[in-house]
Parts: C-alpha cells; sequence; structure tokens
C-alpha cells in the first residue's frame, strides 16, 4: 500500500483526540466525582498512570504488543527500546501509517485503559501502590491481551474481533478494577458526593469528543469505515445517555444529569467493540441495551453484592465492553465491516466472540489478583484511616484544592 498522507493526517488527529480523552478528559471526568478532599489525588492518579504506562510501552510494551509473534500469546523484543526504527519506516502493522505514528496511537490506548482502572480505587489506595500496579498490570494484563487480538496473537486466529478496544480496553479495565477494589476492600465514607458536577459534564464531553480519535481512528486510515465508525459512535453516546436519563426518571422520578453522563459513557463503551463493524441503525440499538444494562449493573448489581468500586469502572466500562464484543456477532453487517453476524445470516462469529470474552475475563482476574498481591507484600495497598478521613490531596501531596479549611 504503501505511506498514505490522508491517513497519517487522521491518525495523527486521532492519537491527539485520544490523548485529551485521558488529559484532561478522563482527569477531569474522575477529579469531579470525587470528594473535594481527594480531588487532586483523583486527578494525580490518571496523569501519574498515563505518564509511567507510556514510558514502559516505549522500552518493551509496543514491542511485547506488536513485535513478532511468540507461540501465540506474546511478541518478541525486537522493538526494545524502540530500537531499528526510522521516522520513515511504515509500520508493520499497518504500513500505510508511519512507524512512529502508529506507535504513538498505540501507546494513548495501553495508558488510558491503565488510567481508567484509578476510578474503582480512589480516596483509599497508597500512591506508591498504584504507580507499582500501573506498571506491572499494563505488563502483565494489557500487552499480552493487546498483542492476543490486535497483534497476531492466539485470539486474532480463533476470529475474535475487537475494533477499538471493547475486550483489549474496557472489559480488561474494568474487571480489572473489580478484582482490585475487592482486594483494598470498601472505604470508610462509602456515601459521597461529587466535588462538581460541573467538571464531570466538561469531562464527559471530552471524553465523548476524544471517542471519535478512538474509535474512528482504529480503521487506521480515513476511509468509509473510519467515518461510519465514528457517527456510530456518537449515536451510541446519547441514545445511551437517553437511556440512562428516562431509566432514572420512570424509576425514581429524577432525572439527573450524573445519570445522563454515565449513560453517555456506556454508550461509548458499548459500541467501541462494534463500531466499525455495525450500522447506523445497530448502532441505536446499542447504545440502547448498552444504557439499560449497564444501569442495572451500577443500579442494583452493584447494591445486591456490594462491593466498592467507587465510580463504577466495573459496570459501566467492564459490562459495556463485553456487552459490546458480544452484540457484535449480531449486529455486524457485511457492508460495514465485510463481516455478517447472526441478524444478517451467519452465526459464524458467536463462538470466537464468546471465547475472546471468557479468555480476557479469566485472564484479567487472575493476573490482577497477583498484581495486587505483589503491590500489597512490597508498599500496602491502602492509606491509613488517619490519611483517608483527612484526605489523600493534603496528607499524600500537601496540596488542597482551595484554600478554605478542610471539614471532617
Amino acid at each position: 500500500m504503501g505511506i498514505n498522507p490522508t491517513d497519517n493526517v487522521w491518525i495523527l488527529v486521532s492519537t491527539a483526540l485520544v490523548l485529551l480523552m485521558s488529559i484532561p478528559g478522563l482527569a477531569v471526568f474522575y477529579g469531579g466525582l470525587t470528594r473535594t478532599k481527594n480531588v487532586l489525588n483523583t486527578i494525580m492518579m490518571v496523569f501519574v498512570a498515563f505518564g509511567v504506562v507510556s514510558l514502559v510501552w516505549l522500552i518493551y510494551g509496543y514491542s511485547l504488543s506488536f513485535g513478532t509473534d511468540v507461540g501465540g500469546i506474546i511478541g518478541s523484543l525486537e522493538y526494545f527500546l524502540l530500537s531499528g526504527i526510522s521516522p520513515k519506516d511504515p509500520a508493520p502493522a499497518s504500513d500505510n501509517l508511519y512507524h512512529y505514528l502508529f506507535i504513538f496511537f498505540q501507546m494513548t490506548f495501553a495508558a488510558i485503559t491503565v488510567a481508567l482502572m484509578a476510578g474503582a480505587f480512589i480516596e483509599r489506595m497508597k500512591f506508591s501502590a498504584w504507580i507499582i500496579v500501573s506498571i506491572l498490570w499494563a505488563t502483565l494484563v494489557y500487552f499480552p491481551v493487546a498483542h492476543w487480538i490486535w497483534g497476531g496473537g492466539w485470539l486474532s486466529s480463533v476470529g475474535t474481533l475487537d475494533f477499538a478496544g471493547g475486550l483489549v480496553v474496557h472489559e480488561t479495565s474494568g474487571l480489572g478494577a473489580l478484582v482490585g477494589a475487592l482486594m483494598l476492600g470498601k472505604r470508610r465514607e462509602p456515601i459521597m458526593l461529587p466535588a462538581n458536577l460541573a467538571l464531570v459534564a466538561i469531562g464527559t464531553g471530552l471524553l465523548w469528543f476524544g471517542w471519535f480519535g478512538f474509535n474512528g481512528g482504529s480503521a487506521l486510515g480515513m476511509s468509509a469505515t473510519a467515518v461510519s465508525a465514528a457517527f456510530a459512535t456518537t449515536i451510541a453516546a446519547f441514545i445511551g445517555g437517553l437511556t440512562w436519563m428516562f431509566a432514572e426518571w420512570i424509576l425514581f422520578r429524577k432525572p439527573t444529569s450524573l445519570g445522563m453522563f454515565t449513560g453517555i459513557i456506556a454508550g461509548l463503551a458499548t459500541i467501541t467493540p462494534a463500531s466499525g463493524f455495525v450500522d447506523l441503525g445497530a448502532a441505536m440499538v446499542i447504545g440502547f441495551l448498552g444504557g439499560i444494562v449497564c444501569f442495572i449493573a451500577v443500579v442494583y448489581i452493584k447494591n445486591k453484592f456490594g462491593y466498592d468500586d467507587s465510580l463504577d469502572v466495573f459496570g459501566v466500562h467492564g459490562v459495556g465492553g463485553m456487552l459490546g464484543a458480544l452484540l457484535l456477532a449480531v449486529f455486524a453487517s457485511p457492508e460495514i465491516g465485510g463481516v455478517a453476524g447472526i441478524l444478517h445470516g451467519s452465526w459464524s462469529q458467536l463462538f470466537p466472540q464468546i471465547v475472546g470474552i471468557i479468555a480476557v475475563g479469566i485472564y484479567t482476574v487472575v493476573f490482577t489478583y497477583i498484581v495486587f498481591r505483589i503491590a500489597d507484600k512490597w508498599v500496602g495497598l491502602r492509606v491509613s484511616k488517619d490519611e483517608e478521613i483527612e484526605g489523600l490531596d493534603e496528607r499524600i501531596h500537601g496540596e488542597r484544592l482551595t484554600n478554605e479549611p478542610i471539614k471532617f
């Protein structure tokens, strides 16, 4: 194919959009949701995860994810420290793009995946433990799973499809968040009023805007598939938001802003794996189902089992990602992505999707547990009772969001 300037412009823009999703989108979104005394710590958890994961990506993560396949499990270390790569080289995985650009684009995916998990651990996790978890989890969970599906590993051989990260990003981060939250235990003050819902609104908008690069960019070029994926993404987003809002309104008589913001993210997470394979009508249905199923997971299942996933990373991203990967097998249109789903006369994609969901799920749960056990033995996972009650901004970072005295 050769280097295509138009494709490179689009993917460079998409990379910037995904970067915007994390810094500042996700940071602001999470920061607005937490207590005032922990806003800066929450924002810092997103920033530091993005930084350390990007660093290990450049050292060995890209090579493990997209290097020459070793037994279907992991990539080789041929690109260790990005050795042997020139700025003018085409990317082996997509030869229409410069190799540097492909590395850069995929780096933002790795970084935001780990940063997403932070929402489950806020207000009680040691900052040092979070840094250790970020590095180890990226190494032991994200890089292998990315290789399995996107780097030529065994799930790609099975035929598992994941257009932009329903399994690689959302299932792994969601299940990782759930396991970590269970191991950390509940907060001492579980009932939380968000610090600033206006920040949450801004964060939601930035995430939605950045998702154009996340899903549209995953076409790896400027094409009809990129346009379709981006359009499907925004349809699922507003359908998910409206669905959640009306569900609250009907059941609890209050259509909350937080509910609509959460529903938008649920719609985005659910459409992600299918966005490059489904038509716009299917995107509407997927957004609706994402809003309903994630609403049930957050409002009912979480309360029933009593786990403290602080900002509902599992209920929104984990559940949404797995649901979207399954719905891909139902709604995939051969006219969009060349794959036929059940509604288009073929059941052939269902088994690969189920295998992918189960394999990624089991692997993520096991290795997240191992990572948290290592961090616990090394530095301990939780802050002290006094630190948690006083607030992590002051005790860990020596800073406050405002100059007002902290009220306990």
